[in-house]
């Protein structure tokens, strides 16, 4: 059998691997509906920028974050994670607690009062705070210059 007999199987077969190497190498247009690929514009790319966006994301590591639970909310840490103490301090005015507020940290975060307590604390201006983990997955606002605390939960 001459070497051309042999490979023409072989090469016959390199354009049907293509096609399922394009079909499971996971690019956009097949990972997501054709309603999510439209509202997301991707539509409005060129085949070319379409291929260069598929390439960047074949060649970036892959993660998974679980960003809602079932319910819909934030989830912000994973249920098996160390959930450690945060110290930062309230951006703006604070001046107590008064039911549902939300406050804006330093680092970022937004905590939001679970519960309608209202309580008197003094007043200040960038007070200093500590959230603190609790049992069963609660969080406990502390201010300095406040009595007591307070359950928050994570807001973003």
């Amino acid at each position: 059998m001459s070497f051309r007999a042999r490979c023409l199987p072989l090469l016959l077969a390199l354009p049907c691997c293509a096609v399922y190497a394009q079909q499971t190498s996971g690019d956009l247009q097949q990972r997501m509906s054709p309603s999510e690929f439209k509202a997301a514009g991707l539509d409005k790319l060129s085949p070319q920028e379409l291929q260069n966006l598929d390439a960047w994301l074949r060649t970036h590591a892959k993660t998974t974050t679980k960003m809602v639970s079932a319910s819909g909310k934030p989830v912000f840490y994973a249920s098996d994670a160390k959930r450690e103490k945060i110290e930062t301090r309230i951006k703006g005015h604070f001046d107590g607690w008064s039911g549902n507020n939300e406050y804006t940290l330093d680092n970022g975060q937004v905590w939001r009062q679970i519960g309608s307590d209202n309580v008197s604390c003094m007043t200040a201006d960038n007070p200093s705070t500590k959230v603190k983990p609790s049992m069963m997955g609660n969080w406990l606002m502390y201010v300095s210059g406040c009595n007591g605390s307070v359950h928050v939960e994570r807001v973003r």
